[in-house]
This record gives structure tokens, C-alpha cells and sequence, in this order.
């Protein structure tokens, strides 16, 4: 009997999306978890060094959020790392770009157990190569790889295999190696570095903490830097914060925190590598600075010559100071945006970065003292922001931005065989039907279908519907001359009885 024939349950395959794999925790057996991130790095090691290539008997660095599911998780990878000939080193439950920054900063590869912002339910890993992250060059050969060595393993006698029919380890794994805190170290001085001169003092800031994986750096970078530092809402239970989706419910829970005068509200995401910034009112009242906006405060406060960012991103861009140093847009995804910045480079630019609607900022460039990080951060541009406000405050500072608003929401366990079918019918013939003048919309001037279908109409709107790349989710990206429109886009886009749920029904 071979192992798969044993198996007492039906495989469901990981399958990759725009930040790693990521699945239902039911399916994250560790046989599935680990024959994957195995088969990965055994695809690392037929690259040589230049492209990311490791080699057997190097370190291979690994990291994990703070999901319950994601120690488990991480077992199963470590197994895999040695299985693969590579030492594996425990760098913590560090964010994301905080295990990337200390691997590519030594030449070794690197996984972070994560699900980012994704529901409870489901997780996942990331992998990078030695070079930075997995690009979309990368995935067909992985994906064969992956195939070979599921093949090889479910052909093994069940007998010899180690795994049992519920896909478990059937002898105790070997203990996992003990924590490192260089990586969160390097981490936390990668902006001391940068910012050295120069001080946060006089600002008070909630870092609000939830189940942030670096809910305590932020904190700690912030107060060597300076701030007074109230760190507040801190949760045991994980809490899927997305940052291009902040719920009302999720931003009165945020309200309910600031109990004081404050010049802002920083946070991130579950693996802390998107940034959520607000401004804190003189009446108290929280004001939301989208991604896109905060990528174009930190380039400009970096002095960027070359900037890419994908065709989501809010177009206020294209209408102030960055349009001459903006490349054309790419698609939603941090490798898109990472080959628009390898491109620039090649071009000769110095300053080359980008970032995406969720606020993740990549630097493509390195400064005279800061490394580039090709991989999205959350850190660099919170800092940036609050530094570049200076003695004002962050609302003053995005005023001075072109009037251009933007909201993003999403459809939840929404089946991505029926957002590509929506998709496909978002013609100039139907558009006219579910985008209408009662809705507020002008007439239709044109459609980009760079990701996704983006909508722009007459009137200055934008409205775009693209599928998630992560999840069975459909979103719905805003855009348009005031908060309160963008608002309403968004709103009427994912109702009970919105556009989406009624293009949902045309398609059927």
C-alpha cells in the first residue's frame, strides 16, 4: 500500500497567491506543508547563487505570525528545511520584512509562517529565495517541482513513509531550534540608522497592538525614536486587520482606544508588513490615510526618481509632483512591482521604489544609510510619514496631497470562479446596467483591464472589481474627488443588495 492510497482523507493542494500559498488550516496537514515548502527549496537549490540559488548545508532562516495555527505550521516546515540538507534558524515571531531583511542581509533564503490578513480559518507560508521574493518567473518551475515531489512521496510504501493516513507525522518531529533575536534587532536599528538626527520627541502616538506579529517592535522603534509611546488594544485572540478594508466596525473598535490627545494611530497587519495609519482630530475623531496616499508621502519624502505602483492604486498620482518619476502601472502584486523596480534600476535610477493599495512600501534603491528592502514594509512608512509631518499634523501634511479619495471593500467567501465570470461580462454594453446614474456614476469614458476591470467614468469616478489573489474574496477599489464618494462607491458595491451581489445574480 503506498502512502497515498492510505491517506484517509482527499488532499486539497496549496496553491500560490500574490504573497505565498496560503489554505484552509483543515487542508494544512503537515504532510501537505510539508512536501511543498521541501519541494520549494529543493527548486532554490538548482539556482545558482546569483538568481537566489541556496546550497545544501547553508542556513535557512524561518519566522512566524502569531495565528494559534502557525507554530504547528512551522514543524512541518523546519522538517522540510532538513530534509532539503539545510540548517534551519528560528529568528521568532518577527514580521515579515523583518525576517526577509535579516536573510537577504547574509545571501540565505527564508519562510515566514503567515496568513497576513486573510481569515482565522486559513494560513500559509511565504518563501524567498536568496535574493528577495518569489517572482512570477518562479512559479511554473516550483509548481512542477511541487508536483515531482508530491508524486515521489505519495508513490513511498505508507509502511516506510513518515507520515500516517491523517497525513501526521508519525514519530515526534525533531525539537525546533531555539529563537534568535538578531533578526528582530537588525530589524529595529535598520531605522535608527536612517533616522538617526532626527526625532519623534513632542509626539504622542497609540501603536494600537491587537495580534500584530510586531506589535511590540513598533512600539520599541517609536520610543528610541523619540515618541511617547500608548500602546493599547492588545489581543490574544487574532484579530484580521486588512488595511485596505478597514471595516467601520474594525475603526470604531480603534476609536473606542483613543482616550486622550494624540498625533496619530499606527498599527499593521498580522505579519506587520502593511501599515495602518490615522490621524487623530482635534475633536478626537480618527481620520484613515489609505496606502496609496501613504506611498506618496514617503517617496516624496525619500525623494524617489523612479516610482511603480499597481493599476489599483489611487490616482491622485498622476496629478502632482510624482507623475514625471511614476512608471506605468502594473498588476496587483508585490512581483509586479518588484520587476517594475528592477526595471527602473536598470535604467539608471537611484531612488526607485513602490508600494500597493494596502500601503506595503518596497525600496528597490539603496540609500546612503538604508538597505533596500524589496518586499513590503510596514515600518518605513510609518515612520516616514510621521517624520515628514514634522511639527504639524498628519492631516496638514495629506492636504497637501491632489484632492483624490479612495476606499476599497470586499465580498467575503465569494467563489472566484463567479468574480472571473463577472469579469468577463463587465463590458461597455453591460457596465450601464449595474454602474448608473442613480448610483451616481457619469457615463463610461473608458476601461483598463491591466487587473481585474477598471471602470472610469465621465464624472471623475473610478470604481474597479478584481478577485482576490489570496482568497475567495471579491473587491471592489473607489476612487474619486471626495471621502464621502469613495465611501459611497465602495458601499454600494458590496450592500446586501449592491452591485456586486446583483452582478453575482446575472452571471449565475
Amino acid at each position: 500500500m503506498t502512502l497515498r492510497s492510505s491517506l484517509s482523507y482527499s488532499p486539497v493542494e496549496l496553491k500560490f497567491g500574490t504573497s505565498g500559498r496560503r489554505g484552509e488550516i483543515i487542508h494544512l496537514t503537515p504532510l501537505e506543508i510539508y512536501l511543498n515548502v521541501l519541494a520549494e527549496i529543493e527548486y532554490l537549490q538548482t539556482l545558482p547563487l546569483a538568481e537566489g540559488g541556496v546550497r545544501r548545508g547553508d542556513e535557512f532562516f524561518f519566522a512566524c505570525d502569531l495565528r494559534p495555527s502557525s507554530p504547528d505550521l512551522a514543524v512541518a516546515a523546519v522538517e522540510a528545511i532538513r530534509e532539503a540538507g539545510m540548517q534551519p534558524v528560528n529568528c521568532g515571531r518577527i514580521p515579515t520584512p523583518a525576517l526577509t531583511f535579516y536573510a537577504l542581509t547574509q545571501g540565505k533564503g527564508s519562510l515566514m509562517v503567515t496568513g497576513s490578513h486573510i481569515p482565522f480559518n486559513r494560513n500559509g507560508y511565504k518563501l524567498n529565495t536568496s535574493r528577495g521574493e518569489l517572482l512570477k518567473h518562479h512559479e511554473g518551475p516550483i509548481n512542477e517541482q511541487v508536483a515531482a515531489v508530491r508524486e515521489r512521496m505519495y508513490a513511498e510504501a505508507a509502511e516506510s513513509s513518515r507520515f500516517n493516513a491523517e497525513g501526521h507525522f508519525k514519530a515526534a518531529p525533531g525539537a525546533m531550534p531555539a529563537e534568535t533575536a538578531a533578526a528582530a534587532e537588525m530589524y529595529l536599528d535598520r531605522y535608527t540608522t536612517f533616522f538617526a538626527g532626527r526625532s519623534l520627541a513632542g509626539k504622542r502616538i497609540l501603536v494600537y497592538q491587537h495580534s500584530a506579529v510586531g506589535r511590540d517592535l513598533l512600539a520599541e522603534v517609536l520610543r528610541r525614536l523619540g515618541a511617547e509611546v500608548v500602546p493599547a488594544g492588545r489581543s490574544e485572540t487574532f484579530v484580521p486587520i486588512d488595511t485596505e478594508n478597514i471595516e467601520a466596525s474594525q475603526l470604531a473598535a480603534i476609536q473606542s482606544l483613543v482616550d486622550g490627545p494624540y498625533d496619530a494611530v499606527a498599527s499593521t497587519d498580522g505579519d506587520s508588513d502593511r501599515p495602518l495609519l490615522l490621524g487623530v482630530n482635534a475633536d478626537g475623531t480618527l481620520r484613515f490615510f489609505g496606502g496609496d496616499l501613504l506611498g506618496m508621502v514617503v517617496a516624496e519624502y525619500l525623494g524617489a526618481d523612479a516610482v511603480v505602483v499597481p493599476i489599483s492604486c489611487n490616482d491622485a498620482i498622476d496629478r502632482g509632483p510624482l507623475a514625471a518619476v511614476t512608471a506605468p502601472k502594473t498588476r496587483i502584486g508585490s512581483p509586479f512591482v518588484i520587476a517594475g523596480m528592477e526595471a527602473a534600476i536598470a535604467e539608471g535610477k537611484k531612488v526607485v521604489c513602490g508600494w500597493e493599495a494596502n500601503g506595503g512600501f518596497l525600496l528597490g534603491s539603496d540609500l546612503p544609510t538604508l538597505r533596500a528592502l524589496a518586499t513590503r514594509d510596514a515600518f518605513l512608512p510609518l515612520l516616514c510619514a510621521l517624520f515628514a509631518a514634522g511639527s504639524g499634523t498628519l492631516g496638514e501634511l495629506f492636504d497637501r496631497l491632489p484632492a483624490r479619495f479612495s476606499r476599497a471593500a470586499l465580498l467575503k467567501e465569494f467563489p472566484r470562479a463567479t468574480s472571473l465570470k463577472i469579469l468577463e461580462q463587465l463590458t461597455p454594453e453591460t457596465i450601464g446596467r449595474f454602474f448608473t446614474a442613480e448610483l451616481g456614476f457619469g457615463t463610461l469614458d473608458r476601461i483598463d483591464r491591466t487587473d481585474g476591470v477598471r471602470m472610469l467614468f465621465s464624472n471623475g469616478d473610478v470604481a474597479h472589481v478584481r478577485p482576490s489573489g489570496n482568497a475567495d474574496e471579491l473587491r471592489i477599489y473607489a476612487v474619486a474627488d471626495t471621502q464621502a464618494r469613495a465611501d459611497a462607491i465602495a458601499e454600494a458595491g458590496v450592500a446586501a443588495d449592491g452591485i456586486l451581489r446583483r452582478l453575482e445574480a446575472f452571471v449565475a
